[in-house]
């Protein structure tokens, strides 16, 4: 009978990120967004965790530092290719942008070509403590190096990332700013035992300012959730805010998808420079 020992290195999921973008956002459109390397330090890592290792890809300039740290939350396909590019934009920018893989003990979306199947078979079983944990652990990594100056601290995400983005702005009282895109807001019908809370069950616990950059036409994030999740926060008194973009589908900012769209992405892009900027993350 084995003995029950923590999970071990070689028995995660994930060891390394998956290369490209995921199968089930294919085709990729032909005018995505690509960032190159140029003066970056980019490429994949380690980070220790409790349990072992898992995969990141981190971007930073090449020389200077320490620099400004970016925690990158990905979408539910996982650290691909897009992600990994926003990365890049953030350390062009002069960010050390960091964004581990959150699903490395549960399994490799990449490969998943189903999206019902990526929630039922992984993102449905990522518990949220593990998250925040594993977040915590990439701070302490690019506090550990040298190059990452964590009193600048910032997080971003899309998607699923967004609504950790929420999450997390509630749980590190050390965040300096937060930007979610299009995170869902409210757990109606969907909390679990592993998931138990959604950002408006947070408003009042926020422990630094959150930009959500919202669609009104995204299907499931409904208008309705987003003025409510807007009065949670004026009923806190969190100087959080929350733009919502006339016409603009769910993931307005992915480039490499059908939803892209340019203006409301390419303002949202400016309003996170801008938002990190007036909350110390520069």
């Amino acid at each position: 009978m084995r003995d029950e020992l923590p999970i071990s290195r070689r028995e995660f999921a994930m060891t390394t990120l998956a290369a490209g973008f995921a199968l089930s956002t294919q085709p990729v459109a032909a005018d995505t967004i690509a960032t190159d390397t140029k003066g970056l330090t980019a490429g994949e890592v380690k980070i220790p965790v409790k349990d072992g290792d898992i995969p990141a890809y981190r971007a930073a300039p090449e020389k200077g530092g320490p620099f400004p740290v970016v925690l990158v939350v990905q979408e539910i396909f996982g650290v691909h290719e897009h992600i990994k590019d926003v990365c890049r934009r953030l350390a062009k920018l002069g960010y050390l942008a960091i964004a581990p893989e959150l699903y490395a003990r549960q399994g490799d979306v990449s490969k998943l070509t189903d999206i019902q199947e990526i929630f039922s078979k992984v993102v449905s079983k990522v518990p949220d403590s593990q998250v925040m944990s594993d977040l915590d652990a990439a701070v302490a990594w690019a506090k550990k190096t040298g190059n990452g100056d964590t009193a600048k601290l910032g997080i971003t995400g899309f998607c699923w990332g967004g609504r950790i983005t929420w999450l997390y702005a509630a749980h590190n009282k050390d965040l300096k700013a937060g930007v979610a895109w299009y995170g869902r807001l409210s757990g109606a019908g969907k909390s679990t035992e592993l998931q138990p809370k959604y950002p408006i069950d947070l408003a009042g616990d926020l422990k630094a300012p959150v930009l959500g950059l919202y669609g009104e036409k995204d299907t499931g994030i409904p208008v309705k959730d987003v003025e409510a999740m807007r009065e949670a926060l004026k009923k806190a008194d969190k100087p959080s805010e929350i733009v919502l973009y006339p016409e603009a589908p769910h993931a307005f900012y992915a480039d490499y998808r059908p939803s892209y769209r340019k203006e409301p992405a390419e303002d949202g892009w400016k309003r996170l420079q801008a938002w990190f900027k007036k909350n110390g993350v520069a």
